[in-house]
């Protein structure tokens, strides 16, 4: 019923000039291709399994489609492990997005740090012994890796249409972009990301005077180096820093009382049963809001290049041509209001 209403949704919106949306800055159209300003058409590309800010990530997402702002194409899972892709799962299954398809990263990094194990809650059971909450796939071990579902994604988009939001490590992008041409698509992974994606956005990075690895990157140092040697330089990628969503804080007390019409949400549980009071910030939905609702919401660097170091360092050099730009922290009316903005999505029910 909610894929139901939302594609009505989508079809009202659409009438009254959601065309007019653009993700990404205007480039110079001359003897470019036309410009992709739809829908926006979005893949999260997630580490799940370790972190609460994914789940309202995720939740967002959900909640801007029935809105009719986006369309949710795809979850990457890019942090290994079957349990994740479950989590993943039942998060879809109980918004009411179970055919949103899934991909999981297989051969990935080894033993990441996990902050908090909520992979648990997927198995939670109810006062009456039963499984507290429902799944869409019955066989994990059939989900497509996760480069093959970008590539299956993609490939059936309209050119410069795609927005992927990367709110973990970059192990699945660096195996797209070293893929070979498919049953999918001829083109290779480079050129299919050059065709089809107008811009991905990141949490990640360190930019102004220090100069540190970025946790994320440095996970997977290799992946890193990999993924960013090969991206093509003429698609934007907008990074954001730790700091751009450390003020927004939304405390474990507010989100279990946000969510009072039942204690059988997934979320909640996660914040009920795991003690999540270790310091979470919402990181990743600053990249995930960028993404659907644009540009305006927020402070961006100038444009400019990126040279990554094999320690994971992000070197931000200014250019007038480069493709690359970074958030910059809001002041704190600016994080009330992103707070609040998760707030409501996270009272809906």
């Amino acid at each position: 019923m909610k894929r139901l209403t939302h594609w009505i949704h989508v079809t009202i919106i659409a009438l009254f000039g959601m065309m007019l949306f653009m993700s990404c800055s205007n480039r110079d159209n001359s003897g470019s291709p036309q410009e992709y300003t739809g829908m926006p058409l979005v893949i999260l590309d997630t580490d799940i399994g370790s972190s609460t800010d994914d789940l309202f990530a995720l939740e967002m997402l959900y909640r801007y489609e029935e809105q009719g702002l986006c369309r949710l194409l795809g979850v990457v899972v890019d942090r290994e492990g079957e349990q994740n892709a479950v989590f993943t799962d039942v998060m879809n299954t109980y918004f009411g997005h179970g055919d949103v398809p899934i991909g999981l990263v297989r051969e990935g990094i080894d033993n990441p740090v996990v902050w908090i194990d909520y992979a648990p809650v997927a198995d939670m059971l109810d006062g009456n012994g039963q499984p507290m909450f429902h799944r869409t796939v019955t066989d994990y071990s059939t989900l497509p890796d996760g480069w093959q579902l970008y590539r299956r994604l993609l490939a059936t988009q309209p050119d410069h249409s795609v927005s992927i939001v990367c709110t973990g490590f970059v192990t699945c992008l660096a195996q797209l972009l070293q893929s070979g041409g498919d049953e999918y698509s001829p083109l290779n992974g480079v050129e299919l990301v050059r065709r089809k994606v107008k811009c991905i956005y990141m949490q990640g990075g360190v930019f102004g005077e220090a100069e540190e690895p970025d946790f994320n990157f440095a996970q997977g140092a290799d992946f890193a180096q990999e993924f960013f040697s090969r991206w093509p330089t003429d698609v934007d990628m907008v990074f954001s820093p730790m700091e751009a969503g450390q003020t927004v804080d939304y405390k474990p007390e507010q989100v279990i009382g946000d969510v009072s019409w039942t204690d059988a949400h997934p979320i909640k549980q996660v914040y009920m049963t795991c003690g999540c009071d270790t310091g979470q910030r919402m990181w990743d939905v600053m990249p995930t809001v960028q993404a659907v609702e644009g540009d305006n919401l927020f402070t961006l660097s100038e444009r400019g290049t990126l040279t990554v170091t094999p320690e994971c360092v992000t070197i931000f050099t200014p250019s007038a041509t480069g493709h690359f730009r970074y958030q910059i922290a809001g002041d704190s009316a600016w994080s009330s209001t992103m707070l609040e903005k998760i707030r409501t999505f996270n009272k809906i029910h």
